[in-house]
């Protein structure tokens, strides 16, 4: 099972959209993922046991070793069939 980390600032509002996006596309796709959120912050102490970092919020990078995909289009629904498929693909 793929573990996938969604993070926003504050860990609580845009993550929880997200990742209810990514649960969905996951399951009609029957693929077997844990979605967890997390504040921007914290990132970088949590995404080593991780397989992908989605965000919603501006990420410098930090010291991650994971792909990291931004998410902004899952909240305003411009490019959201692009940016899921970029998410499902890194999760594969």
């Amino acid at each position: 099972m793929k573990k996938v980390l969604v993070a926003c600032g504050n860990g609580i509002a845009t993550s929880t959209v997200v990742a209810q996006k990514i649960r969905e596309a996951c399951e009609e796709k029957r693929l077997s993922v844990s979605v967890s959120q997390c504040k921007l912050l914290e990132v970088e102490s949590k995404a080593e046991d991780y397989d992908l970092l989605v965000t919603t919020g501006k990420f410098a990078g930090g010291n991650v070793n994971i792909p990291v995909i931004g998410a902004i289009a899952l909240l305003t629904g411009i490019g959201e069939e692009e940016t899921i498929e970029k998410i499902i693909n890194a999760i594969k």
